[in-house]
């Protein structure tokens, strides 16, 4: 099965850049400082690996498409690997860390993605997410001119949906589509993959949150 990313990848890049850079502080303060080696989990075109790499650690990508992953060894020289997340070629406890950078609307089995994760990762190991916020970022999500939101009823429909009426023609989604997984199947997934959530964080420029962070331990 082709990558979703595949074909996209070389404007994809171009447009997330700027938003990964400004989001980089923010990663690298999440993570904190750290040692041994830190699986980046969807790393794309490979726009973190530095910063992971900054707070002491090792870092190995890992990531569906080939084409973003093409741009990542052009970017970066750490060790890149193509594969199903869902899947993760390592053995158990291998990691002492785990970064899951934008990956729940690209991923069909979130609550997999997550069991995974949590297999890889060491006792007492660090697990990274950030995502977009479920409640208020979606194909449930109709944005007005104003910036206040419509929520429609499809905020219930978890799963993938190849199409939002009021997507932004062009945009990311309306490329690759989307995977919603709403809030509560969200924190289960940590919860039943026997993560231990430390913290939880809303953010956004906005007054409505449009990201949602989460740190857990193993």
């Amino acid at each position: 099965m082709t990558a979703r990313y595949d074909g996209h990848a070389e404007w994809y890049d171009d447009f997330n850049a700027p938003f990964a850079a400004d989001n980089v502080a923010f990663i690298v303060d999440l993570l904190g400082a750290g040692e041994g080696l830190c699986l980046d989990i969807g790393c794309g075109t490979g726009l973190y690996l530095d910063a992971i790499r900054s707070t002491g650690r090792t870092v190995i990508g890992f990531d569906r498409s080939t084409d973003q992953l093409h741009i990542a060894r052009r970017r970066d020289h750490a060790p890149l690997l193509q594969g199903d997340a869902t899947m993760l070629p390592f053995a158990a406890n291998s990691f002492h860390t785990v970064a899951t950078l934008w990956v729940s609307t690209d991923i069909g089995d979130f609550a997999r993605l997550m069991k995974e994760a949590a297999r890889v990762l060491r006792p007492g190991g660090l697990l990274l997410f950030q995502g977009v916020h479920p409640c208020f970022n979606g194909p449930h999500i109709e944005r007005r001119p104003d910036d206040a939101l419509l929520i429609h009823p499809t905020y219930r429909t978890a799963g993938w949906h190849g199409r939002g009426p009021w997507w932004p023609t062009g945009g990311v989604r309306d490329r690759v589509g989307m995977s919603h997984v709403p809030l509560a199947d969200l924190i289960n997934a940590f919860i039943n993959a026997g993560l231990n959530i430390e913290q939880v964080f809303e953010l956004g420029e906005r007054p409505i949150p449009s990201v949602l962070a989460v740190t857990a331990t193993a």
